[in-house]
């Protein structure tokens, strides 16, 4: 019986330093989706800005050819209407934008190292309790051989 609760015992304390190696090993990782995230955050609202000049400009040639005479007016209501379009793509991009940096990059920045030390302090925890209740179950295993042996006499 005494074999079969340390067994119990060591598979559950192996367990817990697999989850906790596991999770240790995937820091690395996430630091790096939260590294790339930023960077593409970085480029989008770059991107964001060119786009918006560009399409400040499109939108000039687009009124200019509007107010001119003949075919070009027409020419010059398609180009503001694709302007439009690109405006509203735009807009979208700038949504995607905030929405990647307030609803999963900055959460996760902010989470991380909380993390961090919560898996920590679990670590250093369970190994106090863990060597705790081995030692407990240490001494009344041999308190139980002993009264064992005091009952056979």
């Amino acid at each position: 019986m005494d074999a079969c609760i340390e067994k119990e015992c060591g598979a559950l304390g192996g367990l817990f330093q697999i989850i906790m190696n596991d999770m240790k090993a995937s820091y690395p990782a996430w630091e790096d989706f939260v590294t790339k995230g930023a960077k593409l955050q970085s480029q989008l609202r770059t991107t964001i800005l060119v786009t918006g000049a560009f399409l400040d400009a499109f939108q000039k040639v687009a009124d200019m050819a509007t107010g001119t005479r003949g075919a070009t007016k027409e020419i010059g209501s398609a180009l503001t209407r694709m302007c439009m379009r690109h405006r509203s793509i735009e807009s979208k991009l700038k949504l995607f934008t905030t929405a990647l940096s307030d609803g999963l990059i900055t959460p996760l920045e902010l989470k991380m190292e909380e993390w961090k030390k919560v898996a920590s302090q679990l670590d250093k925890d369970h190994a106090k309790e863990y060597k705790k209740a081995r030692a407990d179950i240490k001494k009344k295993s041999s308190d139980t051989i002993k009264l064992q042996k005091k009952v056979k006499k």
